[in-house]
């Protein structure tokens, strides 16, 4: 296989940090990254020079980051497990994208070591295939209020860190000064992704109780919505089904949510939005992409319902995944 060969070679020459006495990626069904350049110079707004993108456990987000800047791996912390594969754009637009994967092998060291945004082109291992755009993305977090989404465009200071175990990855991301309209906030965002799984746990807390925080689904042509609550009423997904990858082909999008965290249910022009009661609990909610060219991919929309219909089955019975 030239993914596994690849894979091998980048962790022979030490671009990754894990250590392969306590995490093996090359058997390992989950894996989290976050990948920054550290011999180069900021010019402005962009990170100019290095030679060589350096994994680290934990990484503050430089003050002059910005979208594009070139600094980190494609632009954020990744995870995956053997199904599929998503990231998180670190900075105003704080994003989650989906990477579509045809192996089950661990792929993040690959991704954007060619060039910066080989990714947008398919490759033998997959590529980029949601078009997030000026959107949501899917399953992140944003502040809905007065019909404006407001984003991350004011952060005293970012900090993501990555972990990786026996049966899980992990990307935690806190961001402290968070400011949003007349609201100052700290805020937590925990991200886990187990084996054999497409979605991944989404858990959140706010430092105060504001309006508007809000997480959601961007919008996509040729793309239908899907909604239903579980028997007890205590768990419901927010979903979308259609051509809407950008390969083009069959891609679904969902959220699982409970019903009592969510004030109300909005939409953009740009987005399904799901937005939150204001708390200071901590409240977890799932999200996945499921692509028809993942290994044993799903294929249609029926096969979707029913995949979507056995997760909410599980939620309502034990109220987890």
């Amino acid at each position: 296989m030239k993914t596994t060969i690849k894979i091998a070679a980048l962790f022979l020459f030490g671009v990754t940090a894990v250590n392969a006495q306590k995490y093996d990626i090359k058997t390992a069904k989950t894996y989290a990254e976050i990948s920054a350049k550290t011999d180069g110079k900021w010019e402005g707004r962009k990170y100019i020079g290095g030679t060589v993108f350096k994994n680290v456990d934990r990484l503050k987000q430089a003050p002059e980051h910005t979208d594009h800047s070139f600094d980190i791996r494609y632009e954020g912390p990744g995870w995956e497990s053997n199904k599929v594969g998503y990231r998180l754009y670190l900075d105003w637009r704080n994003a989650i994208d989906i990477f579509g994967k045809k192996t089950s092998a661990m792929i993040l060291p690959l991704v954007g070591q060619d060039n910066f945004d080989s990714y947008h082109k398919m490759s033998d291992w997959g590529a980029d295939i949601l078009n997030a755009g000026k959107g949501i993305g899917i399953g992140s977090i944003d502040r809905y209020l007065n019909n404006e989404k407001l984003h991350f465009r004011e952060v005293d200071s970012t900090i993501a860190t990555v972990a990786n175990k026996t049966n899980e990855s992990v990307v935690k991301v806190n961001y402290y000064g968070w400011k949003t309209a007349s609201d100052k906030i700290d805020f937590i965002s925990e991200l886990t992704i187990k084996p054999d799984q497409l979605y991944t746990q989404h858990t959140i807390k706010a430092s105060k109780e504001i309006k508007g925080i809000c997480t959601g689904i961007v919008k996509q042509k040729n793309a239908e919505t899907l909604k239903k609550e579980s028997k007890n009423k205590k768990w419901a997904y927010l979903a979308t089904y259609g051509t809407q990858s950008l390969v083009p082909d069959k891609l679904g999008l969902a959220i699982f949510y409970q019903t009592n965290t969510i004030e109300n249910l909005a939409e953009t022009d740009l987005d399904y939005l799901l937005v939150f009661k204001p708390s200071t609990k901590e409240n977890s909610f799932y999200l996945l992409g499921a692509w028809e060219q993942q290994i044993d991919g799903i294929k249609s929309k029926e096969e979707f319902v029913k995949y979507l219909d056995q997760q909410l089955e599980i939620l309502n019975k034990k109220g987890k995944m």
